[in-house]
């Protein structure tokens, strides 16, 4: 079983790698998007990464999970990743970090 710290650590990684994922259409990363949903890490030090996309008809759709799955297996003690689409529920800019509101100019 992974140790809390080990976990801590590796979910901190995941999140810094994210945050150096853009969304072609707005200027601001997918983390601070508030794409993500959920990270865990499993026993066998899988990532398992649940995503929305900020409209179901996203023209990276395809493309943005794999980008997603590969930058996260660029990290040492990662050995998977998999990620999940969801639209449940609905992505809104309210789900945006203050940072991301501040840059597109809606604070």
């Amino acid at each position: 079983m992974m140790d809390h710290e080990k976990t801590l650590d590796l979910g901190n990684q995941i999140i810094d790698k994210l945050k150096t994922v853009y969304d072609p259409e707005i200027p601001v990363n997918i983390y601070d998007l508030g794409l993500i949903y959920n990270i865990s890490i499993d026993e066998q030090s899988v990532a398992h990464i649940t995503m929305t996309l900020t409209a179901p008809n996203c023209p990276v759709a395809e493309t943005l999970p794999v980008e997603v799955e590969e930058i996260v297996m660029t990290i040492d003690g990662i050995e998977g990743c998999k990620v999940e689409i969801t639209f449940d529920p609905p992505w809104t800019k309210d789900m945006m970090s203050e940072e991301a509101l501040l840059d597109l100019g809606f604070l």
